[in-house]
């Protein structure tokens, strides 16, 4: 039988032959696992979304039943979201999916069995906790029951299983499984569940038995690594050492977005489908940007999030570059739904989680003004290919002072409306044809851009570097672009040695008339030549 080639998986479980992948029983403490079905404990195991959930729970299912100690069986209820409160029906939907389940791996009829006998004996709202006990009771092992996407259930219905498990948790391992683990985004104490009489009922109530929540992390830079040496040891196509920091800022190990890239720059583009090709740097690059301009479904879940209040709260303040000290005023519940989601991370301060979320979440909160925008990339460009930026930020100015207040009350991100409304404008001339990095988060005091212009189509031409930070005034005028100057001045320097710098500062006061606010001029700071704008 002929072997199939491997690629990067971005689309549901792993599966190791066709795959290139990181062993899953090494994404957490195995043994720390084993201890706690041991002692017989229930526990939730919880990450973003496509962060390798599943492939975990099924490699530790494999796991376990290879061992020979327990029976194992894995249950996807997500099915169940579409029933939402009518509980009974989720609660048929589950016993039917865990019968199926163990009866592929113990090979024979006793659990359809059981099922059949439970149904008859049984009242339909006890039905999952009857079958658990039945099902205890009749098999020679004791039961370990992964559930998968618990949280996908909603309302009366999530409450039910989550009750009908608690119910059998004394009568374990005898007549109860020996271990339940519950899989989702988020920690089942974090739960707020609105019943269908619209009582609420948190989830640390419902399933107050939970011993432990396990977290599952991202992919280290070492498994990064390893990971797309797979694909140079099969192949024999190569990666640059300096895609790897690359790889790495852009995703901070998240594994669907490490995986996407991989398959973007291996597989979808076409030209490097030719083994031969090195791949570098700058083709990972307009990989990130395919990625982002196509928004696949993972990326389409994280804008969704995005309109959400919860979100909103926190999101705002950190694209806004507010003072730390707000993060005293967030709510706790709030940032930890935004961290369970996978958006942020809680660094001091707290920061956006990876570098395609920072280009992500701009873009997509802007979306809707850039297709507004008149403005075209043509009108920018020098006989060069660059960009004239000078040209650009006069333009904006003047679109600010006409459309800006009315544009920034249709933001739903108000605190941090100039610098994306600014954003939006740049992206709408960038697009297709160069790149912006941002830098951004709660007690910075500033958002960091770096253009970067290729100037010609191949990989390796040259590029031109524009460096803006934004600001928005807090302090005097004067103290405020001393320091604009001396921050856009570093970072200059660690763009290029020959980037260009503009240092925009919004004047929110609205006392201030627009004659004021409006103004450039040139500064030269430690030898270099930093364009001020007031806005």
């Amino acid at each position: 039988m002929e072997t199939i080639a491997r690629i990067f998986n971005t689309a549901g479980p792993i599966k190791p032959k066709i795959h290139y992948h990181v062993d899953p029983l090494t994404r957490f403490s195995l043994e720390g696992i084993e201890s706690l079905i041991e002692y017989g404990k229930y526990f939730v195991l919880h990450a973003p979304r496509q962060t390798g959930k599943t492939s975990c729970l099924l490699a530790l299912r494999d796991y376990l039943n290879k061992q020979g100690r327990y029976y194992a069986v894995y249950v996807n209820v997500e099915e169940g979201q579409a029933y939402r409160n009518e509980k009974e029906e989720v609660t048929r939907n589950v016993v039917s999916n865990l019968c199926d389940g163990l009866s592929l791996i113990i090979g024979d009829e006793l659990p359809n069995l059981v099922r059949e006998e439970t149904i008859a004996q049984v009242p339909v709202s006890a039905l999952l906790s009857g079958y658990l006990s039945r099902l205890s009771r009749a098999l020679d092992r004791p039961l370990v029951v992964l559930i998968d996407e618990i949280d996908a259930l909603v309302g009366d219905s999530l409450v039910s299983v989550l009750r009908q498990i608690r119910s059998g948790y004394n009568n374990r391992p005898a007549a109860f499984p020996q271990s339940v683990i519950l899989c989702g985004v988020r920690d089942v104490r974090d739960y707020r569940i609105v019943l269908s009489n619209q009582d609420i009922i948190t989830g640390g109530s419902a399933f107050n038995i939970k011993a432990e929540s396990l977290r599952l992390g991202n992919f280290s830079k070492e498994e990064i690594h390893e990971l797309y040496m797979q694909h140079t040891e099969a192949t024999g196509q190569v990666f640059d050492e300096a895609c790897f920091p690359m790889v790495w800022e852009s995703t901070e190990g998240q594994p669907w977005l490490v995986n996407a890239l991989g398959y973007e720059v291996t597989s979808r583009m076409v030209e490097n489908r030719d083994r031969s090709i090195r791949i570098t740097r700058e083709m990972l690059f307009r990989a990130r940007e395919n990625i982002i301009y196509r928004r696949e479904t993972h990326i389409d879940i994280l804008i969704d999030k995005l309109r959400e209040e919860r979100v909103r709260n926190v999101i705002d303040p950190i694209l806004a570059n507010e003072d730390g000290e707000v993060e005293e005023l967030l709510k706790e519940d709030d940032i930890q739904y935004v961290v369970d989601l996978g958006l942020i991370v809680r660094d001091k301060p707290l920061r956006i989680a990876n570098g395609i979320y920072k280009e992500i979440i701009p873009r997509e909160l802007t979306w809707a003004r850039q297709q507004t925008l008149l403005q075209q990339p043509a009108w920018y460009m020098n006989p060069d290919n660059s960009l004239n930026m000078e040209k650009l930020l006069l333009d904006f100015q003047q679109f600010f002072r006409q459309n800006g207040d009315s544009w920034i009350e249709r933001f739903d991100y108000r605190e941090s409306a100039p610098q994306l409304l600014l954003q939006a404008f740049l992206q709408r001339i960038i697009n297709g044809g160069g790149y912006i990095d941002r830098e951004y988060g709660l007690g910075r005091g500033r958002t960091d851009l770096l253009i970067r212009k290729p100037l010609t189509d191949g990989y390796d031409g040259p590029v031109q570097y524009i460096v803006l930070e934004l600001k928005i005034k807090r302090a005097s005028v004067p103290k405020t672009i001393e320091l604009g100057l001396e921050q856009t001045s570093a970072y200059m320097d660690k763009a290029a040695p020959h980037a260009e710098g503009h240092f925009i500062l919004f004047n929110r006061d609205k006392s201030a008339t627009w004659s004021k606010k409006i103004w450039h001029r040139r500064e030269t700071y430690h030898g270099r030549i930093i364009t001020v704008w007031g806005m």
